[in-house]
């Protein structure tokens, strides 16, 4: 008997690729001993705007857990449109900070979605090697 894989809800994956990315940027405004409530929104705002861009260019509601197919879409536009939207507000782009968005956003956009994908793959294989 073959269990059938569940999919990632689609509003599950869009919470926590929008809670990834508050957390992005709460931890970067603690990281300069910032004020993380006053100035969340502002942080944040251009980023969860570009995510809900990358969702849809990359239509990920039809694979939400997918890494290849959606979070390296999802990145891409969340990282490009997010500094893209900060540079138009006036907001800091400091070549660092391109850098470590960037790599943040690329590690938990894509990283959350391997990780699915692998937890998958044992699963599997721990049920075809047991049938």
């Amino acid at each position: 008997m073959t269990r059938r894989r569940r999919p990632v809800p689609i509003i599950v994956a869009f919470v926590v690729d929008a809670l990834l990315v508050v957390g992005f940027a709460a931890t970067g405004r603690a990281s300069h001993d910032s004020d993380v409530l006053a100035g969340l929104w502002t942080t944040a705002w251009p980023f969860l705007a570009a995510l809900v861009a990358g969702w849809l260019v990359s239509r990920a509601w039809r694979a939400p857990a997918a890494p290849w197919r959606t979070g390296i879409p999802v990145w891409a536009v969340t990282f490009a449109g997010g500094m893209l939207l900060r540079a138009l507000v006036g907001q800091g782009t400091a070549f660092a900070f391109i850098l470590v968005a960037g790599g943040t956003l690329a590690f938990v956009l894509i990283g959350w979605r391997a990780l699915v994908a692998l937890v998958r793959y044992a699963v599997a294989r721990r049920q075809a090697v047991g049938s």
